[in-house]
């Protein structure tokens, strides 16, 4: 992996923001043989916690997710747009040329490090297209079991991280951004240094970075610069503790509900970040037209504003919302695990 990125003035205009179903499901089978990962860990149900991959039939999935170690990237290719779905992301997982599946299995597979025998590596190895077929199923596996349930919620809250980031990239440019999801990364000039253990260096050459926010990673972001793939840094999405949360506000949330309504009340606790119509009605279920009709009242009143990007029109909470939502005591110090992540 390249440990150094060079920019040039093409790619910096190139950098664009995708969501990755596929990236979710390879991560969520991750992060089920890692059970050090802490709160991250105890936010997934306790239905999922105590699952593993062998319970799932994923295999050989968690073999090719070693740590340390390398794993492949064909797993999970850059996206070629903003948002796709798990099909056509699968589709051009197993159009992966069968020399580049045999290279990136072997590296990963053959590691001295890992030390894994020849009858667990070697039928893997013999068929690299085979093999890709196994991993292809276990991936939908996966994406059904770890994923999918919860999917509405996880995606409107990375489409919420990238008009986020979005905005951001508007008021202090891409160094901010690339600062605020992966701290450890340094600007030198027009390079990019990405944290060790990564060494080497790639020139971009047109290709630009792709940004893609993951609601299975915190608090690391990780980056994949591999040839031939397009350069892509994946960091935790913003606020991944809320994916976990109830869907009812809790005591205290009930007295903002008597004040506003309740459909009204979860909607402005919703927008402590930026978040569209559609995004707000896959969260919670309800019709665009309902929540459309509510946000016209929020906004009416001073506690939500909004501003169109392209043909989305974006809403948050104003100042005054923010107090309103702060008053009505929805969010309580203490040991929760979803305000470290928040």
């Amino acid at each position: 992996m390249a440990g150094r990125l060079v920019f040039t003035h093409d790619d910096l205009l190139r950098c664009r923001f995708a969501v990755s179903p596929l990236w979710e499901a390879t991560a969520a089978v991750r992060l089920l043989g890692e059970p050090h990962r802490g709160t991250l860990r105890r936010l997934w149900p306790e239905a999922l916690r105590e699952r593993s991959g062998t319970d799932l039939g994923l295999d050989p999935l968690p073999l090719l997710s070693p740590r340390p170690g390398y794993t492949p990237d064909f797993l999970a290719p850059p996206p070629p747009g903003p948002s796709v779905d798990l099909e056509e992301e699968l589709a051009a997982l197993l159009a992966t040329p069968v020399d580049r599946v045999s290279v990136e299995l072997e590296r990963c597979l053959l590691d001295p490090r890992r030390g894994l025998p020849g009858p667990v590596t070697g039928p893997l190895l013999a068929d690299p297209g085979r093999t890709l077929e196994r991993i292809a199923l276990a991936l939908r596996r996966a994406w059904d079991a770890l994923v999918a349930p919860h999917w509405p919620r996880a995606r409107a809250l990375l489409e919420a991280d990238v008009s986020l980031r979005a905005r951001t990239v508007a008021q202090g440019g891409l160094r901010e951004v690339i600062a605020s999801v992966a701290p450890d990364t340094r600007w030198r000039g027009r390079v990019l240094h990405l944290p060790a253990p990564s060494e080497g260096e790639r020139t971009l050459d047109g290709r630009g970075l792709v940004l893609m926010p993951s609601v299975f990673m915190w608090p690391e972001s990780v980056a994949k610069t591999g040839e031939p793939w397009q350069p892509t840094l994946i960091y935790p999405v913003h606020g991944v503790g809320r994916l976990w949360e109830a869907p009812a506000p809790g005591p205290a949330g009930d007295a903002l509900a008597r004040l506003l309504g309740r459909t009204r009340a979860r909607l402005l606790a919703e927008l402590a970040e930026p978040a569209t119509t559609t995004v707000l009605a896959r969260t919670r279920g309800w019709s665009p037209a309902t929540v459309s009709e509510h946000l016209s009242v929020l906004r009416g009143a001073g506690l939500v504003r909004s501003w169109r990007v392209g043909r989305r029109v974006f809403y948050t909470r104003t100042p005054a919302g923010d107090t309103l939502v702060a008053a009505g005591g929805r969010e309580h110090p203490g040991e929760d695990p979803r305000r470290a992540l928040a």
